[in-house]
């Protein structure tokens, strides 16, 4: 739960790694406390691996972005102004740090799901904190619909063990979705808001 919930009093033992995304190099400072502090890991990477040939621009929404891997790959690939979010203030100096370390620029804000936003975004981005709960995982899942354009776009990552399924299920109650990809477990989805008349 450390990677979702501020934790001011644990230990700081900051490292780095390298890594390639997409045919892209990366380098990516991390610490204890945040999510996946050793590696990429491999939701992140097969949900940017799969939009990495989509067309994609306008302002993008990074919830839950962790030290910052998902907005730096956008900012990197795409047309794009990058607001990221995050609860955990550790995972945001991260961001802002690794943001620098590759040359990028983005608005870093703390905000707990959307308590801080009040825009809407052509594209929003999330692997979701499972470990944060059903409930924080629904606030950032359904309260996207409301921080979307007309034609916005939200994509995910969500293991099959954490009830991919029934969350996909409940995702098309609320939008068009679309499973881009599925592989180990892992699925991709594209989520669109409903045509309005």
């Amino acid at each position: 739960m450390g990677q979702y919930f501020s934790n001011e009093k644990l230990k700081s033992k900051i490292k780095k790694y390298e890594t390639t995304i997409a045919g892209h190099a990366f380098s990516f400072y991390t610490d204890l406390g945040v999510f996946c502090k050793d590696y990429l890991d491999f939701g992140t990477r097969l949900l940017l691996e799969t939009i990495n040939k989509d067309s994609i621009e306008g302002d993008l929404l990074d919830v839950g972005c962790g030290y910052g891997p998902m907005g730096i790959f956008a900012l990197k690939n795409y047309s794009v102004k990058v607001t990221m979010i995050d609860v955990n203030r550790r995972a945001l100096h991260l961001a802002k740090r690794n943001l620098k370390e590759n040359q990028v620029e983005a608005i870093v804000l703390e905000s707990d799901c959307y308590q801080n936003i009040d825009k809407k975004y052509d594209v929003i981005i999330t692997n979701p904190p499972i470990r944060a709960g059903k409930d924080i995982v629904y606030k950032i899942l359904f309260g996207a619909k409301d921080h979307l354009k007309e034609h916005g776009k939200l994509f995910l990552v969500i293991r099959k063990e954490q009830g991919a399924k029934s969350i996909i299920s409940d995702l098309e109650k609320q939008y068009t979705v679309i499973i881009r990809n599925k592989k180990k477990g892992f699925y991709c989805l594209e989520c669109n808001l409903p045509l309005t008349s």
